[in-house]
């Protein structure tokens, strides 16, 4: 069985006011903006990715750097030193950064997700931090939304737990609103970035985009019945997950809880990039024996958050992604079926995020607290066609198709009952989005229709 972390479980707890709004419908075109937004949207995502994105903010010793525009340290803004919680080796950086403007959000928002891509060669990581104003006036702390680098040798990548300032937590990737009833929302936010290297070291982080996704997703035990307007199937490789049962299980116990990167390594392989043969020695040298597709053992290695202790960590996920060849990805909602079938219709699939007990999706034979899988289709009917990791004792089992109305309603709402009969929380439409730089202009209008430029 697939399962995340109970810790996850907490993160649409909050949300209370407006119940039995209703689901966006499709969005007839592509918006013109991040923040362009159709009617009734629960979901504001927005990023910078661009040359001109990136002159917006405030730099403090960065620089905009290639043909595919990043931030690059260019002349330190000074040295820290830093200790790794969980090594406990202390080690001297230099570090520069890059604050983006406030950006106003359409949908003052009871929760937010920051998401990034980056590349951190040897001796470099990076931070990032959200500070916002709540609808009340008052301001938040800088709150740290993840320590990331792409690798294993320099930090250990980690959330940081503890983080709250009576108005508001981050549990593990989320902002969350404490107290979503009381009507206090996050109304704008700003992005702090900063890039790390070892004191005296040559090395720059590169860091191309950076962004955010504001949501305020109403309590529902269940949303509107969408209608089928696509029928495709792509062809996104199929990896089990279970195959991996018992593998390094110092990475969140094995195969068992390895949902998210082995949909991760699904959809990056859907887009032509893949680990060398030099990226997965370490599998092979390390258990002295062959595995089957050990490049999932390597996306659970490099999503693996030491805090969290899981692999599930949202937008460690999407960073892993794009440290392969011109990936991209990001951390977001949609607002209903129909905005899945508009990417997937233009090639596009997703990661989605779900729990539901067993007899609520017909086929699965399981149920889980929390769970990712890949939507790789839609059937003549409407059905979902998904790459499902869990409980396929193969990978040719991992196709699976799940009828539509069942799958749509266990992924949008955001409460559920569990198998005791008890009130949990459903993720309210959370998705991963990847996708390469090659893709085409239907492509491009497809992520700007669900909010995604």
């Amino acid at each position: 069985m697939s399962r995340t972390p109970s810790r996850r479980t907490v993160l649409t707890a909050a949300l209370a006011a407006a119940a039995g709004a209703a689901v966006s419908p499709a969005f007839a075109s592509a918006r013109t903006g991040a923040s362009a937004l159709s009617a009734g949207s629960n979901v504001d995502y927005h990023g910078w990715s661009t040359a001109a994105g990136f002159a917006t903010g405030t730099a403090a010793g960065t620089t905009v750097t290639g043909t595919r525009p990043g931030l690059a340290i260019a002349a330190p803004a000074g040295t820290a030193d830093y200790t790794d919680p969980h090594t406990g080796v202390t080690a001297a950086y230099e570090y520069a950064t890059w604050t983006s403007p406030v950006h106003t959000l359409a949908v003052p928002a009871t929760e937010a997700v920051a998401s990034w891509n980056a590349a951190t060669p040897a001796g470099t990581w990076i931070q990032i931090e959200l500070q916002g104003t709540y609808s009340d006036g008052t301001a938040t702390p800088w709150f740290v939304m993840g320590r990331w680098a792409g690798g294993d040798a320099d930090i250990k990548r980690t959330s940081v737990d503890g983080q709250g300032d009576g108005k508001a937590s981050i549990w593990t990737d989320t902002f969350a609103v404490d107290d979503a009833a009381s009507g206090l929302r996050l109304v704008s936010y700003q992005l702090r970035l900063t890039l790390y290297r070892k004191a005296g070291g040559g090395a720059t982080p590169v860091v191309w985009r950076i962004g955010a996704m504001g949501s305020d997703v109403p309590d529902r035990f269940e949303v509107p019945a969408s209608t089928p307007a696509v029928a495709r199937e792509l062809a996104v490789p199929s990896y089990s997950q279970t195959v991996h049962d018992g593998d390094y299980k110092e990475f969140d116990g094995g195969g068992e809880a390895w949902c998210s990167p082995t949909s991760s390594q699904m959809i990056i392989e859907y887009w032509g990039r893949k680990p060398t043969a030099e990226d997965l020695a370490w599998v092979d040298l390390q258990k002295k024996k062959k595995h089957i597709d050990p490049q999932v053992d390597h996306a659970a290695r490099f999503t693996y958050d030491y805090q969290y202790e899981g692999c599930g960590n949202w937008p460690f996920n999407t960073a892993y992604a794009s440290t392969y060849r011109e990936m991209n990805g990001v951390v977001t909602r949609l607002n209903s079926l129909s905005e899945a079938e508009i990417l997937v219709g233009a090639g596009i699939p997703l990661i989605t995020s779900q729990s539901f007990i067993e007899e609520e999706l017909t086929g699965a034979g399981y149920g889980t607290s929390g769970h990712l899988m890949t939507v790789v289709g839609f059937t003549a009917e409407g059905d979902v066609i998904a790459n499902d990791p869990a409980n396929s004792p193969t990978d040719a089992a991992v196709r699976k198709v799940y009828k539509r109305r069942e799958w749509e309603n266990i992924w949008l709402r955001t409460k559920r009952y569990n198998d005791k009969g008890e009130v949990r929380s459903g993720t309210g439409g959370v998705c991963y989005v990847l996708w390469g730089s090659e893709i085409t202009a239907d492509q491009r209008a497809a992520l700007a229709a669900v909010g995604i430029v």
